[in-house]
């Protein structure tokens, strides 16, 4: 009894190994990631927006030509000049010219290095807390498509499973047909069986083999679509080592849960957070008349002719005052704005509960319904098993027809075959009901 529960918990790791390689192997799963990782640096570029800016700004500019001032020196102090050297009676004083000076600059460059840093700005703050919602929206997204996955992921198992019995079961029907067809073939030698019967089991024979034929397409599509979903390859074997007896004890245990069970959905956190975003915004929008205060200073050089020393060198600090008089009522209409974006993302979340509500209710009636086709399939496996033993008992009697066992056979055929969808229709149907609860625990 140890050993069968054991090996159940190793079969049903199995599947839980194929979901962890394909949380980590999806190519959408990939791109989510890569989405959030974005978000990340996004918040972290915001949260810079408080530290102090330091670029270097340098400019060059030459010219000639355009207006000239006068300057009339050497008319306003040659005579002075000319007088003093009389008195001294020497030459001390040599005369100068006029000046003309040109409004443009000539070989002319101003290097600085500017540092600027906000104190007053409202819209960091609120920017800050959008980037870090936006970032909360990242993992959520990105935990929904996870939980999406598992759902698909364990769908496409099953489905590959219900894939692999069929061919099982379709490869028995093709061995009971050829059987059938040996012993008909068989009584005609010996003149004790009739042509028709013999006519009929190679329409029986090729039946089952063009249902084996399609079964094993079917498998292989199925397996190639969940290889798909871990980004494998098409022909990668899967291990089919699945307890189905322990999953389909599972699935009725939730039949007696409450169908509400479960978690909060990521959906409607990832809309409340989506209301959490337009509020920010809205409060952003409204303090539109807060003044923004910014500090600089500069360090630099400034000359003509490419000179640099303590003549040149210089320091500005200031203060930069920014505040709205008029703008033609831009920022009235975008609070109006805002206010109808954060009335519909309230709207749209309570639609969504609705929707998620009604999908649950509905994934929850889907189980209760494929758990009473497979206890039925159950019921009628066991009575065309237990038919088929009779009617083949009747027939080498001789009490029974050649085409009462082909009934039975067909009805035995059917009857595991109805088992088989049903049994993993549960599965499924717990599947999606457990994507519905997002009861699946996610690491995050």
């Amino acid at each position: 009894m140890l050993g069968l529960i054991v090996g159940q918990t190793m079969a049903q790791e199995v599947l839980d190994n194929y979901i962890r390689e394909g949380l980590e192997t999806n190519l959408v799963m990939k791109q989510r990631t890569v989405s959030l990782q974005k978000a990340t640096y996004a918040l972290k570029s915001a949260k810079s927006m408080y530290l102090p800016t330091v670029a270097l700004q340098a400019g060059y500019q030459t010219a000639d030509g355009g207006r000239n001032i006068p300057l009339p020196i050497g008319d306003l102090l040659n005579p002075v000049y000319r007088t003093l050297n009389q008195l001294t009676g020497t030459g001390a004083f040599p005369e100068i010219e006029n000046e003309t000076i040109n409004f443009l600059p000539r070989n002319y460059y101003d290097a600085h290095i500017r540092t600027t840093m906000p104190l007053i700005n409202t819209d960091i703050g609120a920017n800050k807390r959008i980037h870090e919602q936006q970032l909360q929206l990242s993992k959520l997204d990105v935990a929904i498509y996870q939980r999406e996955l598992v759902k698909e992921i364990k769908v496409a198992y099953f489905n590959y499973l219900s894939a692999v019995r069929a061919k099982d079961i379709y490869r028995a029907a093709v061995d009971l047909a050829r059987e059938g067809q040996r012993t008909n073939e068989k009584l005609v030698e010996n003149g004790k069986g009739l042509p028709a019967y013999v006519l009929r089991s190679n329409s029986e024979v090729a039946e089952s083999e063009a249902r084996l034929t399609d079964a094993e397409m079917k498998a292989r599509n199925a397996r190639a679509y969940f290889n798909s979903l871990l980004n494998r390859a098409e022909e990668a074997e899967v291990d089919t080592t699945f307890g189905h007896e322990t999953a389909l004890l599972h699935a009725a245990s939730v039949l007696h849960n409450d169908s509400n069970a479960g978690r909060e959905r990521e959906e409607l956190q990832s809309l409340s957070t989506a209301i959490d975003i337009r509020s920010t915004m809205l409060k952003m929008d409204q303090r539109f008349a807060i003044p923004k205060l910014n500090a600089f200073l500069d360090l630099g050089s400034q000359s003509e002719g490419f000179h640099f020393n303590g003549q040149t060198r210089y320091y500005m600090a200031g203060l930069q005052l920014e505040f709205p008089i008029f703008n033609g009522n831009r920022n009235k209409y975008k609070i109006q704005q805002s206010r109808l974006d954060l009335q519909d993302a309230q709207l749209q979340l309570e639609q969504t509960k609705q929707q998620l509500q009604l999908a649950n209710s509905m994934a929850y009636r889907n189980l209760q319904s494929a758990w009473k086709n497979y206890q039925s399939s159950k019921s009628q496996l066991e009575a065309a098993q237990a038919y088929r033993r009779l009617i083949a008992k009747g027939y080498q009697a001789g009490s029974n027809s050649y085409i009462e066992t082909v009934d039975a056979r067909n009805q035995y055929t059917s009857a595991s075959m109805a088992l088989l969808i049903n049994t993993y229709q549960v599965l499924s149907a717990a599947a999606s009901l457990e994507r519905e609860q997002a009861s699946y625990p996610l690491t995050q």
